[in-house]
């Protein structure tokens, strides 16, 4: 087999799906989720584990966002305009996250000769592709610069970036993270973020370097393909795609110990989440 497949080969996947959880489903849990389930799946406890989220109206910022010069401002141009704004526990610049924007993690154990961070991308980058095969556009791998949280595998297609991809490891645990811009408007979302640096930078010279945003290189898949997609028909492209790779794919919540794991991991984001954005 392929090797960007080989981590898709799985005996068993584990599936939670908490794509249809509405507003009241903070992103502070999610994040407590994918560290719950890497500490899990990296003890061996849990088999490897897919899980989909969404959320509304949030963005998401990373830590080097919180050094800009005029944070407050940026958070409050974004309070304003209805979303609420949360601090990411791993690396990464801000991004969107509604209810057009479908999350997709895949949560693998480390081997002991350790998973190259680039296979985790690449195996994400093989079933994003297998998930839309039937449409002739090409989907690449590529830094889309003016694009908001820009980075090695954002994904584009004509050039229009569509999808981010992240890691985290945690306790033998692998995450491999992305976002799909399945519905709306890509470049009202990338607006969005333009108008949050522009405040919160200003004219100000800044020791990290922020993205200059262009909202015309980014756009949702329903844009791209030109047809109307759902979250739950990307999502049944999703399930599909996985079994392929797998004997089995059971439906599973958090079960035994992982809910206790979970409350701790929960408590911590939040603590630091109120100590990063008001300190």
């Amino acid at each position: 087999m392929n090797e960007k497949l080989e981590l898709l080969k799985q005996k068993e996947w584990r599936m939670i799906d908490q794509s249809s959880l509405g507003p009241m489903f903070d992103a502070l849990q999610s994040f407590a989720m994918d560290d719950t389930l890497c500490t899990s799946v990296g003890a061996g406890v849990s088999p490897a584990t897919a899980r989909a989220w969404v959320h509304h109206n949030t963005i998401v910022l990373g830590i080097q966002d919180t050094k800009l010069p005029f944070l407050n401002d940026g958070v409050q141009l974004l309070k304003e305009a209805g979303y609420r704004v949360i601090v990411r526990n791993s690396g990464g610049l801000a991004v969107v996250l509604d209810e057009g924007v479908l999350n997709l993690s895949l949560i693998f154990p480390d081997t002991e000769k350790g998973i190259d961070i680039d296979r985790g991308y690449e195996a994400m980058l093989a079933l994003i592709r297998e998930m839309f095969a039937e449409y002739s556009e090409k989907i690449e791998a590529f830094e889309v610069v003016g694009s908001y949280c820009p980075g090695s595998y954002d994904l584009s297609i004509g050039g229009k970036k569509f999808a981010g991809i992240s890691q985290r490891r945690i306790r033998k645990g692998i995450a491999v993270q992305i976002y799909l811009c399945v519905t709306g408007s890509g470049s009202y979302r990338a607006e969005t973020i333009r108008r949050f640096y522009q405040a919160g930078k200003k004219a100000e010279q800044t020791k990290w370097v922020y993205p200059t945003i262009q909202p015309d290189v980014m756009a949702s898949l329903s844009e791209l393909f030109g047809e109307e997609l759902t979250v739950s028909d990307v999502m049944l492209r999703f399930l599909t795609a996985l079994s392929k790779y797998s004997d089995r794919l059971l439906t599973s919540s958090l079960e035994g110990e992982e809910i206790d794991l979970y409350q701790g991991y929960l408590q911590r984001v939040m603590e630091r989440n109120e100590k990063v954005l008001f300190e």
